[in-house]
């Protein structure tokens, strides 16, 4: 072997062994990066995650679009932040001639709908009647207009497939509460 043809195979074997030690070291930042636990925050208020005082609270909603009126309770003396929601009712709709598999179908991508409210902070609550009638569940929506909750809503595709049919109705409750 000649001497340029060694320098070749050198810096081909350097090259190589650079190449090797990025990618190991590319692969070894990823694993550790996918190691790492992420939070992320979840776009809700509570009373006790907030440090806002009434009146910025009650400033930042109303930025929002929210419909919101506010009392001060004689027992307490607090102030507190009514807000309106939109109620979804979900009906049996006028297409409910679906085979097995296709009402399994479109229940699993119902649930996976809701979910999805749920986790992008659209919906507060939602949940099935305990009976067998027309009525067959609600979805709260906390969303500034009843035109979104109407939007939202009509993106299940229970809905789209007209299985369900949905009536939304504005409802005030009081901003925080939890369920008792």
């Amino acid at each position: 072997m000649q001497l340029g043809e060694n320098n070749n195979v050198q810096s081909r074997i350097i090259s190589n062994t650079y190449i090797m030690k990025t990618i190991y070291l590319l692969t070894f930042l990823l694993v550790l990066s996918s190691c790492q636990t992420k939070e992320e925050k979840v776009d809700t208020w509570t009373e006790e995650e907030t440090t806002l005082s009434k009146s910025d609270q009650i400033a930042q909603l109303k930025a929002d679009g929210f419909e919101i009126w506010d009392y001060v309770d004689e027992a307490t003396g607090d102030t507190l932040i009514m807000q309106q929601y939109f109620m979804a009712f979900l009906k049996s709709g006028p297409n409910r001639d679906q085979t097995q598999a296709q009402a399994d179908s479109l229940q699993n991508l119902h649930m996976k709908h809701l979910g999805r409210m749920y986790e992008e902070g659209y919906a507060d609550i939602s949940g099935p009647f305990g009976d067998d009638g027309d009525l067959r569940g609600i979805t709260i929506y906390n969303v500034p207009t009843f035109a979104m909750a109407d939007s939202l809503a009509n993106l299940d595709p229970m809905v789209k497939s007209g299985r369900l049919e949905i009536e939304i109705k504005p409802w005030w409750a009081g901003k925080g509460y939890p369920l008792r």
